[in-house]
C-alpha cells in the first residue's frame, strides 16, 4: 500500500470538558469530521479521557479516533498527550489523578462535565473540576506520557495563556515531545517567525474545537500516511519511512 495525504486533527473537546459546548456529543462529532473529510481525530478533553470510547463507537472507524487528553500542568501549561489505545489513556489518567486537586466543579460557573456513551446517553457526571492544574510539573507530565508510549505535543504555543511560551518562555531543545502545536490563528507570515525560533521541531495545526463549527480542514494538518492510525502518525512526526507532516503554513 502506498502513501496518501490524510487530514488529521489531534486536539478537540467533547461535553466532558466544561468549556465544551453541549452540542459536542459523540454522534455529532463523528458526523462533523466525516462531513469535513478529516480522516482521524483525537479526543483530548481536559485532564480526562473518558469520552474517547464514545466518540470511537459513534465514528465506527470513520473517522479513526485516538484517545488522549489535554493535561494542565502545575504551572498551568497545556500539553496534549495521545495514546495508541484506550487502556493506555486510562492508565495514564490514573497516574495523573493521583495528583489531581479535589476542587469540585461548579456547573453553573464552569459548565457541565458529562461522561457519555456513543449515543449520547449520560453515564456519569465528573464532579472534580477538570480545568485545573494537576500536581505534576510540565516536565513530569510530558516524560511520564513519553515513557508510556504516548505522543506528546505542547498545546497552542502561540497563545498568551496556558502555553509553554506564555508561562516559561521558549521550549527547551531537550523538552520531551514529538511536535509543537500552533493554533489556527497563526498566519503564514507569522509561521516564518516560529520556524526560525524552532528550526528542528515539527509544527502542527489543530482545531482545539469546543463546538461543531470549529471542526474543519482549515483548522488541522495534512500528513502523508499509509493509513490513518496512531502508529502512522508517530512515523510522520519522526519523518520516517516516507511518512511526513505537510506544514499547514508552507515551508
Amino acid at each position: 500500500m502506498g502513501l496518501s495525504p490524510y487530514w488529521v486533527d489531534l486536539h478537540m473537546h467533547t461535553v466532558l470538558s466544561p468549556c465544551g459546548e453541549l452540542e459536542m456529543g459523540a454522534p455529532e462529532i463523528a458526523e462533523a469530521y466525516r462531513s469535513a473529510g478529516i480522516a482521524l481525530c483525537a479526543v483530548t478533553d481536559h485532564n480526562a479521557a473518558d469520552n474517547a470510547p464514545a466518540v470511537a463507537w459513534a465514528a465506527s472507524g470513520d473517522p479513526v479516533v485516538l484517545a488522549g487528553m489535554e493535561v494542565q500542568s502545575s504551572e498551568d501549561i497545556h500539553v496534549v498527550v495521545l495514546f495508541p489505545d484506550f487502556d493506555g489513556a486510562r492508565e495514564y489518567q490514573r497516574w495523573l489523578w493521583e495528583a489531581m486537586p479535589p476542587t469540585q466543579n461548579r456547573p453553573d460557573i464552569f459548565g457541565d462535565q458529562l461522561i457519555i456513551d456513543g449515543e449520547n446517553s449520560i453515564l456519569d457526571e465528573q464532579e472534580i473540576l477538570l480545568i485545573q492544574g494537576v500536581g505534576y510539573s510540565v516536565d513530569e507530565v510530558a516524560q511520564q506520557a513519553m515513557d508510556m508510549g504516548a505522543i506528546v505535543i505542547p498545546a497552542h504555543l502561540d497563545r498568551p495563556s496556558f502555553s509553554y511560551e506564555a508561562v516559561l518562555g521558549p521550549v527547551p531543545s531537550d523538552f520531551p515531545c514529538h511536535a509543537l502545536e500552533l493554533s489556527p490563528a497563526v498566519s503564514h507570515a507569522d509561521f516564518r517567525t516560529w520556524r526560525e525560533r524552532y528550526p528542528d521541531r515539527v509544527f502542527l495545526r489543530s482545531s482545539d474545537a469546543h463546538r461543531l463549527s470549529g471542526i474543519s480542514r482549515d483548522r488541522c494538518t495534512v500528513m502523508m500516511l499509509e493509513k490513518p492510525s496512531f502508529t502512522e502518525i508517530l512515523l510522520a512526526l519522526a519523518n520516517r519511512d516516507g511518512r511526513s507532516v505537510i506544514s499547514p503554513w508552507g515551508d
